[in-house]
C-alpha cells in the first residue's frame, strides 16, 4: 500500500502544474508535467512487477 500512497501523492503534486500548463499556457509547467508523468509511468511499472511477483508466489 505504500507504493499506492506514493502514486496518489505524485498525481496530487502534479495538479498545479497541469493547471498552469493548460489554463495559463506556461511551457515550463508542461516540462514539469512531462517529467512527472514519466515518474508516474516508472512507479506504475514497479507496482505492476511487485503485484505480479506476489501473485506468482501465491
Amino acid at each position: 500500500m505504500k507504493r499506492f500512497e506514493q502514486l496518489k501523492e505524485l498525481v496530487d503534486s502534479l495538479e498545479a502544474d497541469f493547471s498552469k500548463f493548460y489554463d495559463k499556457e506556461n511551457s515550463a509547467a508542461g516540462t514539469r508535467v512531462r517529467k512527472g508523468m514519466q515518474e508516474l509511468k516508472n512507479l506504475s511499472q514497479e507496482i505492476r512487477i511487485e503485484v505480479q511477483d506476489m501473485k506468482n508466489k501465491a
